[in-house]
């Protein structure tokens, strides 16, 4: 089965549905540690790490309207993608994610700030640019890394993929104390009620 188109859904619209009869789920797929930060309350995170891995076994327990969030847009696309690869009929994605969320001055719970997958790339990308620029003064080939990093952020933009944002998603820093797994994702969803269980 090929993806479906992605449907979008703003901030405001969200709220509508939040408050309607049937309220949809809330997948937030941002990191644990992101998710912490700051989320939109009643969201069940799973990071999509865990969506593309058993997006089937994700698919035979969602039932109903099913709302994809992460940080601004992007990974909640991805999942997106992975999920009606896998069956999921009633998908669509936050647009423009929980910044926009926060933005618009709907409700987030909040926890211990950390900073978002995102601003995390620019930070390691940025620092290795200007860092192989620097060296380059001293070392001549310390140049082909920032020709390295330019050339792999062109090809995230390009496949809207970030292997940097893959790997970094793994460090300590982003996890949880609560590490989400398969069975604990789906306890939450089952707990939800949102499940086709």
């Amino acid at each position: 089965m090929t993806p479906r188109p992605t449907a979008l859904i703003t901030p405001t619209e969200l709220a509508d549905r939040l408050a309607g009869h049937i309220a949809p789920t809330l997948i937030d797929v941002r990191t644990p540690a992101e998710y912490e930060t700051a989320h939109i309350p009643g969201s069940i995170n799973i990071p999509l790490p865990l969506v593309q891995q058993q997006a089937t076994d994700l698919a035979g327990e969602l039932a109903g309207p099913v709302v994809l969030v992460c940080q601004a847009g992007t990974r909640a696309r991805t999942a997106h993608a992975a999920l009606s690869t896998a069956g999921v009929q009633q998908l669509t994605v936050l647009d423009g994610g929980i910044a926009a969320h926060t933005t618009a001055g709907q409700p987030v719970r909040r926890g211990r700030p950390r900073w978002a997958l995102e601003r995390q790339v620019r930070l390691v990308a940025g620092g290795l640019v200007a860092g192989s620029v620097l060296a380059s003064l001293r070392f001549p080939r310390a140049r082909f890394l920032a020709g390295a990093v330019g050339a792999g952020l062109t090809t995230a933009a390009l496949t809207d993929t970030c292997a940097m944002g893959a790997a970094l998603s793994k460090l300590p820093y982003n996890r949880s104390d609560h590490p989400v797994t398969l069975p604990t994702a789906v306890q939450a969803l089952r707990s939800a009620g949102h499940t086709a269980s």
